[in-house]
């Protein structure tokens, strides 16, 4: 059988499938269908610097192919995190990954010095949210602010940095290069698309938020393109996500550049997703003859 395991940033998983944040919560509900080291590892819920009760309802759109998504990083914040969650994640046999998310620089910097004293294995900062102190624009939408963020977590991070990529921009080669420049030692892509709903009976947005964050199998071509770009733009790991349900989907992402997976949306109607992937991507390599998963990773064929 193929090797399944793979090393970002030095830290070895059990196979390429991260549980990827916002969809797995800390873990607890899950380990409820099997061990949670079936997974190569877990990014978990956002947290914040302060406890933090998200968004009003309605803060779910299920659409034809994927959903919409408001909830607003509903979280215990980042000390009750590493009180309550963390010690039970560290004994769960699998990469335990920190998400982070804040609406100043210096929210990010502080959660990652407490983060970075604590059993975590690497942080993934999420650049999607709105820095209030530079009218509401989210951090990642520019090389600059990519950069600038990067720079100074990285000042202050002890711990592998993975900076997760938003879609909603012109080039993210680019901001993927900034964030490469700056210290980053791993990006992850892609975040949400931003989308809405309307309900044509009221007139009304479905979402109380008026928009959301599009997830699942409907933005997975757009997933995989911004994948292979990125990857021909850094030499860090790529971490890919959006809209993998399958073991079809995983392996064309890899083979698009990925040298890891996310997986979401899918566990929502199917808990047991990993599973089946890590078990067809196993088949898979063995019928190509291939050693390892990482041997799939950015074998595209460019016409």
């Amino acid at each position: 059988m193929a090797d399944l395991g793979v090393s970002i940033c030095g830290v070895r998983l059990n196979n390429p499938l991260i549980a990827a944040s916002g969809t797995f919560g800390f873990g607890r509900e899950y380990s409820e269908f099997y061990p949670l080291e079936a997974l190569g590892g877990i990014s978990c819920k956002g947290i914040t610097l302060q406890p933090r009760l998200g968004n009003p309802p309605p803060r779910i759109a299920e659409g034809k192919n994927g959903i919409l998504n408001s909830v607003g990083l509903q979280n215990p914040g980042v000390d009750r995190f590493i009180s309550e969650d963390l010690p039970w994640l560290s004994e769960q046999n699998t990469a335990v990954i920190a998400n982070i998310a804040g609406n100043t620089v210096e929210d990010y910097c502080q959660m990652a010095e407490k983060l970075s004293d604590s059993a975590v294995d690497m942080i993934e900062m999420n650049i999607s949210c709105p820095n209030v102190k530079h009218g509401g624009v989210a951090f990642g939408t520019s090389c600059e602010s990519v950069g600038n963020i990067t720079r100074a977590v990285r000042e202050r991070c002890k711990k592998p940095l993975i900076v997760k990529l938003s879609p909603n921009v012109a080039d993210i080669a680019d901001i993927a290069r900034s964030a490469e420049a700056e210290g980053a030692d791993a990006v992850s892509l892609i975040n949400t698309l931003t989308g809405m709903r309307i309900d044509i009976e009221t007139g009304r947005p479905i979402l109380k938020n008026n928009t959301g964050g599009m997830s699942g199998p409907a933005v997975f071509p757009v997933a995989v393109r911004m994948v292979w770009q990125v990857k021909n733009a850094v030499k860090i790991p790529v971490i890919g996500m959006g809209g993998i349900s399958t073991w079809q989907d995983a392996a064309e992402m890899l083979i698009a550049g990925a040298d890891a997976l996310q997986i979401g949306t899918v566990l929502f109607n199917d808990p047991y997703a990993p599973i089946k992937i890590c078990r067809g991507l196993s088949d898979f390599l063995d019928r190509k003859g291939l050693k390892s998963v990482a041997e799939l990773t950015a074998t595209i064929k460019p016409w």
